[in-house]
């Protein structure tokens, strides 16, 4: 259970770093594109990214805190970054195919299913 306090916390602080980028980005670029977001995105995609290839460098590193640290920090700074890591695990096992299905059902669907969302409450 001391995990996943531990997880949770990480995600808050993964949460406010989120908000905090955000506003440091918007007081800084035009808000006529959503750069807030990108930065996020590519920021946390870059943090997973080194906090994955340390935890495979280092093969007696603890789990826990790669979970506390991917799935708890990174998870509460933007999901995305998991997104891509699992992507690139996908690729990296020759799984081409699962990796574009992913990819195609995440961001085509995902959009088409906030429409939905959004149409659905709308008309209500």
């Amino acid at each position: 259970m001391q995990i996943v306090f531990l997880i949770g916390l990480a995600g808050f602080f993964g949460t406010i770093a989120r908000y905090l980028t955000g506003r440091l980005v918007e007081n800084i670029l035009p808000l006529s594109f959503p750069y807030g977001t990108l930065i996020i995105n590519l920021i946390g995609c870059f943090i997973i990214g080194i906090i994955y290839g340390w935890f495979e460098k280092e093969n007696g590193a603890s789990n826990d805190w790669k979970l506390i640290l991917t799935t708890g920090f990174c998870g509460g700074f933007t999901t995305f970054s998991a997104f891509s890591i699992e992507n690139l695990q996908l690729l990296r096992d020759g799984h081409y195919g699962y990796a574009i299905l992913y990819i195609f059902v995440s961001v085509v669907i995902g959009i088409s299913a906030t429409f939905g969302g959004v149409s659905i409450i709308k008309n209500v």
